[in-house]
């Protein structure tokens, strides 16, 4: 039996993640920030095959502790970066677990002879750090794939900056480590939505959905997207998962980074379908998906099927 060691695998997206993988007969281990709070991952000892779930404390910033998790897996996924949109210090709650853990985490990697396969959870962050406003000179109208060139802004979100560069920091490991025994693939979603395995109620991406179906606005940041009724590209949670286990065991994809997006809606039409009503716009698709589809063999389903996800 095959092993995946799933950094953040307790997350909104790390929990689908893990599903899949017991899913597919992997025997997992999962990373918990401090192994005392069982709420934090008592909801991944109910899903099928958890007899072959581990959960093992790791600070991803703690280098031995990293080396004793990875050592013995085969596969491991890498998302255990925080996301958050409020904070008080950018550099220490974001920016630097981001960037040290991919730094750290990379160099323990290259020291494990079992591990093969590695993907990494970026962003779309890490394509454009305005998202979701559009990259650079675009107008909303215009699409963006992975033929286009990043997009950083320095006034950005620091949580999409963080993302920015701790992709680069995984490209230049690439290029200066060209004969790895191991492949390393990036993924990109665009908003992550739909229903939580878990009933926490510190996520992040749920609590947007909760924002959106209720218009409230906590801070300025949120209350952007309601006066400019920004367009919003949405992908589910599900197929964020199912593209990360995929983009791990398909071999041949090493140093590629997928976006991974279904289609676009302005806010206020997300908020008409997490109230269960009918958008008023037709949908676009302004972040490219095709080569997700045609490489990972990966659909995407409909933003409207992702937020009745949500509500059921």
């Amino acid at each position: 039996m095959k092993k995946a060691g799933i950094i953040g695998g307790s997350g909104f997206i790390g929990s689908y993640i893990t599903k899949e993988f017991l899913d597919n007969n992997f025997e997992v281990k999962v990373s918990a920030t401090d192994i005392s709070k069982e709420e934090k991952y008592q909801h991944l000892m109910t899903l099928e095959n958890s007899d072959y779930l581990h959960i093992c404390e790791l600070d991803v910033t703690n280098k031995t502790a990293l080396r004793d998790f990875v050592k013995d897996c085969d596969i491991v996924i890498h998302g255990g970066t925080p996301f958050q949109l409020d904070f008080k210090d950018a550099k220490t709650e974001l920016l630097e677990p981001t960037i040290k853990g991919t730094e750290n985490f990379l160099e323990i990697i290259k020291e494990t002879p079992t591990v093969k396969k590695v993907v990494i959870i970026a962003s779309v962050g890490a394509w454009n750090t305005d998202f979701p406003l559009p990259a650079g000179t675009k107008t909303s109208e215009d699409i963006f794939s992975e033929k286009d060139t990043p997009f950083f802004n320095e006034e950005s979100h620091p949580y999409a900056q963080a993302k920015f560069i701790a992709n680069q920091t995984v490209e230049e490991f690439i290029k200066k480590n060209p004969k790895l025994n191991f492949e390393i693939t990036s993924v990109s979603p665009t908003m992550v939505m739909g229903k939580s395995l878990s009933k926490r109620e510190d996520s992040t991406s749920t609590g947007i959905q909760f924002l959106f179906k209720n218009k409230i606005a906590p801070n300025p940041f949120i209350q952007m997207f309601y006066d400019t009724d920004i367009p919003l590209a949405i992908v589910n949670v599900k197929d964020v998962a199912t593209g990360i286990y995929k983009a791990a065991t398909i071999p041949g994809n090493h140093g590629k980074n997928y976006l991974l997006s279904s289609e676009t809606y302005p806010v206020s039409d997300v908020s008409l379908m997490l109230n269960n009503k009918d958008p008023k716009n037709t949908p676009k698709i302004i972040y490219q998906n095709q080569k997700a589809e045609r490489e990972l063999g990966l659909p995407f389903r409909s933003v409207k099927s992702t937020l009745q996800d949500y509500n059921s």
